[in-house]
């Protein structure tokens, strides 16, 4: 991601049978998984599921977030008056649009001449007049806008405040005393029946008021018959006009009370407890379609969640998200800290004295990833699905050279596989739109996307070339749909996403060039994220980084083809083209190096955030300890020089790298940063700054790292395990191949494995330097006692 001065066939649900929540199947492999012996029971320590507070939020990087996939809303927690923000993933600004620049493919062979000449300055410019997209920024994510309720006539200090989110419920509630009167406020986001539901209660009956705000323009709200209706039209960016219509609707329910209409707000008078429902939604259906009625939707939500009643929409919210949420339970030890308030937890920078601190944040970015994520819904974008700027940072949209992909480091490992299927159905998306651009721009077979996309599934290079002239983008995405197949072992997914990959590789068959010093293949243009080298420009031919992920796209694609039986001709040519590519190379300072000449000693940004051509290490396995230990310890000293403190996401991606190469202190040094007040908000939001939500996925993945690691059919136990954390257990990973890992630890030493699995296969366990064969059995259980991995 840049800095902030920067620019840096299966069908889907249609959008109407999300938005009434039909329940319409995505067509995403997630076999039934291995649940950990009494999941259904599993519970945390408060300390370790529950945020809470003793004030409402000031600000927003304070308020809780709720959302269902779709919807989100922040919880202020007011007491007087409150606040919801709300959004709704698919108002965004602009509408379909194709960014490809016109003169791209007869302007492409004069800048690689000029790279392949040295002239890297030039290229660059060049670059930037005639290969840029047009426009060259993209369309920005958007903020519906604002719940606003408001006690009347209520005056005073309010006392007995608490305010909290509670992880393994989804529900955000705030109690107080305000005069007199005792009142519970509970939202949480109903991912069925696809409302945010708001239910406040009293000891005495209440007044209250209740309006709807939106900063879009030309919105309306009009007050009648229980319900508050805003509608409007996105807003235009970049020349691309706004083409879509929104609606967002509250239907107010009373017990004891009368509703009745004040101007654009709606006045309840006289009640006991109040349900506020609200649905939002668009007219978008995909990409290039925008015939919805969000009218019709949104009051179909309403009436079926009026008809479904509160108590029972709370009790299937928290069921769906606890199927979910529940398959995985970490202990890593508590303190007397865990009991205090979180924003005090973080602010007291404590992490070593607060491993319960670490429980939280992992648990938290499981639940920020099931409510971003969910069948149906939009991937989770740069900050999840929570966004309260028209203008937001980065215009809070998809940047895939790192920060989608962060976003989904945890969801296969922590037992979250459904929440990959927004990602898939992009991956889907991409390859239409960009298989124009790698025909318009490249005159290339396949399909190509560049460093950023958007609803709109742009593809072609923007912000400018020292950034967005990276081609890789699409590649990297398709190493998840490799790992959710490889996770699982489902044919049939493969062989559903096997075009994609195919689609993927072609490109880089037909583009990549001959390097005239070394007669290596590689991609030219194309620049190291985001980083400057010492010639003056960023752009340049084979980046460590881009060597990195063609081998997996190579590998991966040609893996598949073989297990489903086809393209062996096809298989042969990745495999010619994957010998010939540039490999891995170690500096005169001991590093690997960033770029093909040894220039990283000399580039001018050492510390820079983005540590890219470290992707072989992680998230890849293609640099490893055992097999490649020259490249592993050059990996480490590229870490070194880089530093340990960097943005949030940048942080996090530090904290796995140390993991893979099995330091536990200092991949742990690294997490008590990244919780720290420096990167953590109040509201356990990864401050970039500003907020962006990679940093907590690639946080928890980092946890997940140092307990369990797992490559091909080889399972790794405890091999990041810090002094921090002498004692603890960690039940419901996943590991590749299908299976289920619970561990359990005590004095720094394991206590007890237990694997299963769906599929039959052998397994390698390791625990430092002692391994072990073991035979899984579906239905049965494989238990490792001890250091020796003694088998039960």
């Amino acid at each position: 991601m840049t800095e902030l001065s920067a620019k840096g066939p299966h069908a889907s649900p249609s959008r109407r049978e999300v938005l009434e929540g039909v329940g319409a199947t995505v067509a995403l492999a997630v076999p039934a998984l291995v649940l950990p012996t009494g999941a259904e029971a599993a519970m945390s320590a408060p300390g370790e599921t529950r945020l809470w507070y003793r004030q409402p939020a000031k600000v927003w990087t304070e308020a809780l977030p709720v959302g269902n996939g779709r919807l989100g809303a922040m919880v202020f927690g007011g007491t007087t008056g409150e606040r919801l923000q709300l959004n709704e993933d698919t108002l965004w600004s602009g509408g379909p649009y194709d960014p490809v620049n016109p003169d791209a493919r007869a302007t492409l062979p004069e800048v690689r001449r000029l790279i392949d000449a040295g002239a890297f300055a030039e290229a660059q410019t060049l670059a930037n007049a005639r290969l840029m997209g047009v426009p060259k920024t993209q369309m920005a994510y958007q903020p519906v806008g604002d719940l606003l309720l408001e006690l009347p006539g209520a005056a005073g200090e309010a006392s007995a405040y608490t305010r909290e989110l509670d992880l393994d419920a989804a529900i955000a509630t705030t109690s107080f005393t305000l005069g007199g009167t005792r009142f519970r406020r509970e939202v949480f986001a109903s991912p069925g029946e696809q409302v945010i539901a708001v239910h406040m209660v009293g000891d005495r009956p209440f007044d209250l008021l209740v309006g709807l705000t939106s900063p879009q323009p030309g919105a309306g709200v009009i007050a009648a018959g229980g319900m508050l209706t805003l509608t409007g039209r996105n807003a235009a960016r970049a020349g691309i006009a706004g083409k879509l219509r929104f609606a967002a609707r509250v239907r107010i329910v009373a017990d004891g009370g009368r509703v009745a209409a004040d101007g654009e707000r709606l006045r309840v008078t006289g009640a006991r407890s109040v349900t506020l429902l609200v649905a939002m939604g668009t007219s978008y259906r995909r990409f290039d379609d925008v015939g919805g009625d969000p009218d019709a939707a949104t009051l179909a939500a309403v009436e079926g969640a009026v008809r479904r009643g509160f108590a029972r929409l709370r009790s299937d919210a928290t069921a769906a998200h606890r199927a979910l949420f529940r398959r995985v339970k970490l202990d890593l030890g508590r303190t007397a800290i865990a009991d205090r308030p979180t924003d005090e937890r973080v602010l007291a920078d404590r992490a070593a004295a607060d491993p319960a601190l670490a429980t939280l944040y992992f648990n938290y970015g499981r639940y920020l990833l099931i409510a971003s994520s969910r069948p149906g819904s939009q991937p989770a974008n740069l900050q999840g699905i929570w966004n309260a700027e028209t203008s937001p940072p980065w215009e809070s949209k998809y940047t895939v050279n790192i920060n989608t992909e962060m976003n989904y480091w945890p969801a296969e490992v922590t037992a979250l596989p459904e929440c990959v299927a927004p990602l898939v159905q992009m991956v889907r998306e991409l390859a239409i739109t960009g298989a124009r651009t790698a025909k318009t721009m490249y005159g290339a077979r396949g399909w190509v996307c560049h460093h950023n996309t958007d609803l709109w599934r742009a593809t072609a290079p923007i912000d400018g070339a020292q950034w967005g002239l990276w081609p890789t983008g699409g590649a990297w995405l398709c190493t998840h749909l490799w790992d959710h197949y490889d996770y699982s072992r489902d044919l049939e997914f493969l062989r559903s996403v096997y075009p994609l990959l195919h689609g993927a590789a072609l490109f880089f068959l037909d583009t990549l060039q001959t390097d005239p010093k070394t007669g290596a293949l590689v991609t030219n243009p194309s620049l190291s994220p985001e980083n400057v080298h010492p010639k003056g420009a960023s752009i340049c031919a084979g980046p460590a980084m881009d060597m990195q992920i063609l081998r997996d796209l190579f590998d991966q694609t040609g893996k598949a083809a073989t297990l489903l039986g086809t393209d062996a001709a096809f298989v042969a040519q990745l495999a010619a083209a994957r010998a010939r590519l540039a490999p891995d190379k170690i500096g005169r300072g001991g590093q690997l190096q960033e770029w093909q000449a040894d220039w990283d000693a000399d580039a001018p940004e050492q510390r820079h955030r983005h540590v890219s051509h470290l992707y072989g290490l992680f998230p890849s396995e293609q640099i490893d300890l055992d097999t490649t230990p020259a490249l592993a310890n050059a990996a480490r000293r590229s870490l070194e020089i880089r530093g340990d403190e960097s943005t949030g996401w940048a942080t996090a991606w530090r904290a796995n790298l140390w993991a893979r190469l099995r330091d536990g202190e200092h991949a742990h040094r690294i997490l008590a940063y990244l919780l720290g007040p420096a990167r953590t908000y109040p509201n356990l939001f990864d401050a970039h700054p500003p907020f962006q939500i990679d940093g907590n996925f690639g946080g928890t993945r980092a946890i997940a790292e140092m307990l369990m690691q797992s490559r091909s059919d080889e399972i790794l136990l405890l091999p990041a395990l810090p002094r921090a954390w002498p004692s603890g257990s960690i039940t419901g990973l996943r590991a590749r191949g299908a299976c289920v890992v619970d561990v359990r630890w005590e004095a720094g030493t394991l206590a007890e494995a237990v694997l299963r699995s769906t599929i039959p296969g052998r397994r390698r366990i390791r625990l430092g330097d002692r391994t072990v064969d073991v035979t899984l059995v579906p239905g049965r259980r494989v238990r490792l006692r001890g250091a020796g991995l003694t088998q039960a």
